[in-house]
């Protein structure tokens, strides 16, 4: 049992790394002139922290979602949380190709939002089937509220 956890773990993580490099993908595309040309807020922080805070961040998520697809997929109640996950993480993707490859600030924000909801719901239904999957969500949840209020203030200032 312990090993078929820890597969599912390994397995959540690379599945939200590779996420996480095609995200990367996406900012490369304009984060070196498109954005620096952007007015940002006093809030907005050096680009070198973004790594590092993802990186972690979906580390943390692999691992919910490893914990969440360990108690199997015969029960509707992790379907549910896995589905929610799955859409969440195509939002999350989807936001870095948006607001850096197609430099669309305000359909981003939208985007955003989106994602915020889902994040919230897939918090409720992690809960529900692990709830310390829940809790390891809790700093991404953190993170993209952060984002959305700096999303915001880069289109309003743009």
């Amino acid at each position: 049992m312990k090993k078929k956890l820890f597969i599912r773990i390994g397995v959540g993580v690379l599945i939200c790394l590779l996420v996480g490099f095609l995200g990367a993908i996406a900012t490369q595309s304009s984060v070196n002139d498109w954005y620096t040309t952007l007015n940002k807020p006093s809030f907005n922080p050096p680009n070198w922290l973004f790594g590092p805070v993802w990186t972690t961040l979906y580390v943390l998520m692999g691992i919910a979602f490893g914990l969440v697809w360990s108690k199997g997929t015969y029960h509707a109640w992790v379907k549910t949380a896995m589905y929610h996950f799955g859409f969440q993480l195509l939002l999350n993707l989807t936001w870095s190709v948006v607001f850096f490859g197609l430099e669309a600030p305000f359909y981003a924000l939208l985007v955003i939002a989106a994602l915020l909801i889902l994040i919230v719901l897939t918090i409720k239904w992690f809960k529900v089937v692990k709830p310390i999957a829940a809790y390891l969500l809790i700093p991404y949840l953190l993170w993209v509220l952060f984002a959305s209020v700096l999303n915001f203030e880069i289109w309003r200032l743009n």
